[in-house]
């Protein structure tokens, strides 16, 4: 199935106000049976210390029905022609894991997928966003951990929760970006690939054993500070050979990004499925 599992919609404040039709055009183009819809939904109110940052990066709580219900519209639209997954990109929030299994409680009957992602991390002043700026990871994070090696570990130690709290949702479930902490990776201190590697090795037995998939987020590609996929194709492979749904996400912010990575994808997954059938 050519599947793009992971994208917004005019619904993000740091995005791009198309129309979520014009997203699924370009995936009807590009010849993509099923498309996942997966926007950021409401943070807990003063989750961050800045507050108009926080309402850039997530839809007020308000807008959540007019969300989910213009999905539903245009999954009933496209219906034949594209299959539109209803999800949200849900946040691991590190002690308000009732906030988020609150959202999903109260809209499981609507929702296709939900891609769990971790963006956000104790630091200085409270909890900081870890994909925001260069400059904003170096003051908020790298000052209040005093290495990259501890942010890093501290970012795993988020992801392994995040798989938890993936673990306990009915629907169908992934972790977004496994490696979005490498966003920065050119222009920010060094990130020790060992190290990496190693609490990726770790990853893998929870996420067999667990049920949930990974977002194989192609977006790293379109990031000048990262030239890279938010997933290594050696973990990758590892998950195939361990039965993890791997499912590709061009993580789109704008009509033109659907697709983007595709063939990176395609390229891997290939001959990786060929060996296991």
């Amino acid at each position: 199935m050519k599947w793009d599992g992971h994208n917004h919609t005019q619904f993000c404040y740091h995005g791009n106000d198309a129309d979520l039709r014009e997203y699924l055009e370009r995936a009807v183009t590009l010849g993509f049976d099923r498309y996942s819809v997966t926007e950021h939904p409401p943070l807990p109110e003063g989750w961050l210390a800045d507050g108009e940052l926080q309402r850039s990066l997530a839809m007020p709580a308000a807008q959540l029905p007019d969300y989910m219900a213009h999905v539903r519209q245009c999954k009933a639209e496209y219906a034949g022609k594209l299959d539109v997954a209803v999800g949200i990109e849900l946040d691991y929030l590190d002690g308000r894991e009732d906030f988020s299994l609150g959202l999903i409680s109260q809209w499981e009957a609507d929702l296709d997928d939900v891609v769990v992602s971790v963006h956000y991390l104790p630091g200085v002043a409270g909890m900081r966003c870890i994909d925001f700026t260069p400059e904003d990871f170096s003051d908020g994070l790298l000052a209040y951990y005093g290495s990259m090696e501890r942010v890093v570990d501290e970012y795993y130690n988020h992801v392994e929760r995040a798989i938890d709290l993936a673990a306990q949702l009915p629907m169908r479930k992934r972790i977004g970006h496994i490696n979005l902490i490498e966003k920065f990776r050119l222009a920010l201190p060094a990130i020790d690939e060992e190290q990496m590697t190693g609490r990726l090795h770790l990853l893998l037995p929870k996420l067999q054993a667990s049920g949930v998939g990974i977002d194989v987020n192609t977006a790293g590609l379109r990031k000048s500070t990262c030239n890279r996929t938010y997933v290594p194709q050696w973990f990758l492979e590892a998950c195939v050979e361990r039965g993890i749904q791997c499912v590709y996400g061009s993580d789109a912010h704008h009509p033109k990004d659907v697709g983007a990575g595709w063939d990176w994808f395609e390229g891997i997954m290939k001959p990786l499925v060929e060996r296991t059938v």
